[in-house]
């Protein structure tokens, strides 16, 4: 305690002297007991006495001078600043004996707001990768996902961000958030790099390393274009890999006016972690839709050849909105000797299982309508293959089918011969208008060696249709009661309709069962069409087709 007189505690009679100093401590013990530093000045601030604890707060104190006196700051009542300690202070005024003097409480709270202040970071932290776990958890969009990356990366995690996906087919896509000005949001961008100009620290990034020499990092974002304006012996750059669940998904690049802490690179690591899980469920998202876009491609229908004298209409609604494909499926070869060979089936079950089973069927009957146009036999050729197939499979799937042939007459019109396996059978629209369903029955495709497979032959005249449909169109459930549409509503909705082109035809009733259907869940529809025309006709007819809902 520094050398001073102490103030007069005892002031008053002899004998409240006599006891204060039997019973109190000195006023050095005093104040030196306190945890916290005392310093106690007059009302004009020279200072009286002060605690060892103020002295190592406020190294300059000197008894008989102000503050200012001793080089120390001003105090005042709440948090403020000594030195590089934070310190809480209080004031108390003390009346002694008509003796005013004036105690300021001071508190070292340095490590408590240092802790404090890491509780509110760590929680500012949480929140930030709680609410980048919940805003990137929605997109399966590879674009949207990583500029939602970027866009979130900026200004929490840097000024600048870059989301860069791995490598594809020889390029990479980029994407970047530059802060805006004042309270703007930030500015996003992007772009497609060849591999081979990438930066090489992304190479180290996508194989799991972590580059960290922060001032070639820079360098290379600058030769990339990525710094726009900035001056790269100024920033800081980081660049950590997002990773994905069989290999890195890319690598996330932020860039600061100044150095990221072990606590800023913490948040970033779990910031890539949450966008690189979100970007790998896109990009894995994307590849499956590719495969899928793929498939569907080389299963869709085909488009029917121009065969002279024949016209052709088809129209097809999968019960999936999602699939271009399903379990129904149409098509038409024309023949070497002028003729066409064409067909209608459904085979069992739905989605994309079904849809490969299609394709199945349809690679066979490509391949044995080479060696056999004559349809009953064709069909039991086929039959023989599908069976082959789904036993080697270990399923029990199969098809119905009507396959039928086409040549044009001398005179005009079609002669048709029809086989069936097992399906509906067509219906004929003549030329007056009436309709008229053809005896064709035959067994399943696919269940038994030798099925019965029956046929028919017909004669269309110049403007009559022939319509094969699937059962989707029959079976279809709507109107008021939900019922079934029914082989008699199909008639209904053919009849006064001789005149339509085949396309407008099968389309006619695609449009019918859809409104029937009133947005219910149905099977898969498919209609196809075979009108006989005359020679040098249109074989496609591409007018809209009429709506009659309001007739």
């Amino acid at each position: 305690m520094p050398a001073a007189a102490a103030p007069d505690w005892s002031a008053g009679t002899p004998s409240a002297a006599r006891r204060a100093s039997a019973i109190l401590p000195t006023a050095d013990a005093l104040v030196d007991g306190f945890r916290e530093g005392v310093v106690v000045t007059d009302p004009a601030g020279v200072i009286r006495e002060f605690s060892r604890p103020a002295a190592r707060l406020m190294p300059g104190l000197v008894v008989g001078r102000t503050l200012a006196g001793c080089g120390e700051g001003p105090l005042a009542p709440g948090e403020l600043t000594l030195g590089e300690r934070r310190v809480r202070c209080r004031r108390v005024e003390l009346t002694v004996a008509g003796t005013t003097s004036i105690a300021w409480y001071v508190e070292d709270v340095t490590d408590a707001v240092a802790r404090s202040d890491a509780l509110l970071a760590e929680r500012g932290r949480a929140r930030f990768l709680a609410t980048a776990s919940q805003k990137l958890g929605n997109p399966l969009h590879e674009d949207r996902a990583a500029r939602a990356a970027v866009r979130l990366a900026v200004p929490t995690l840097g000024e600048v961000a870059v989301v860069v996906l791995a490598p594809r087919r020889g390029r990479a896509r980029w994407w970047r958030a530059t802060a805006g000005e004042g309270e703007a949001p930030p500015i996003v961008d992007g772009g497609v790099q060849p591999a081979d100009e990438l930066p090489p620290a992304l190479d180290e990034a996508m194989r799991g390393a972590e580059p960290s020499a922060a001032d070639w990092l820079a360098d290379q974002l600058a030769e990339a274009g990525w710094l726009g304006d900035r001056d790269p012996a100024r920033v800081a750059v980081r660049v950590v890999t997002l990773p994905g669940s069989a290999s890195a998904t890319g690598a996330l690049l932020v860039v600061r006016s100044h150095d990221l802490d072990d606590h800023d690179m913490e948040m970033l690591r779990g910031f890539a972690a949450r966008a690189g899980a979100a970007l790998d469920a896109a990009v894995l998202y994307r590849d499956q839709a590719e495969v899928a876009d793929t498939l569907q491609a080389s299963l869709s229908p085909t488009e029917p050849p121009e065969v002279g004298g024949v016209q052709w209409g088809a129209a097809y609604r999968p019960a999936q909105s999602s699939l271009r494909i399903g379990g129904d499926f149409y098509g038409a070869h024309e023949l070497s000797d002028g003729g066409a060979l064409f067909y209608l089936g459904d085979v069992s079950g739905k989605g994309v299982d079904a849809a490969v089973f299609t394709g199945q069927i349809r690679q066979g009957l490509q391949a044995l309508r080479r060696i056999e146009a004559e349809p009953a036999r064709l069909l039991t050729l086929l039959n023989h293959s599908v069976l082959e197939t789904t036993r080697a499979h270990g399923h029990g799937r199969f098809a119905t089918m009507v396959l039928g042939r086409a040549y044009p007459g001398p005179g005009g019109g079609l002669s048709l011969t029809l086989a069936s396996g097992g399906h509906l059978p067509p219906v004929v629209l003549r030329g007056d208008g009436t309709v008229e369903t053809v005896d064709l029955r035959g067994m399943l495709i696919g269940v038994v060696p030798d099925p019965r497979i029956a046929s028919v032959t017909l004669q269309l005249a110049p403007g009559e249709t022939c319509l094969l449909f699937s059962d989707g169109v029959t079976e279809a459930r709507g109107g008021v009661r939900g019922e079934q549409f029914g082989a008699h509503r199909l008639v209904d909705a053919l009849a006064g309709c001789q005149r339509m082109p085949a396309p407008a035809l099968a389309e006619r009733v695609e449009q019918v069962i859809g409104d029937w259907l009133g947005g219910r869940n149905h099977d898969d529809i498919a209609v196809f069409a075979v009108r006989a025309v005359a020679p040098g006709s249109p074989a496609r007819h591409l007018h809209a087709v009429p709506d009659r809902r309001s007739a």
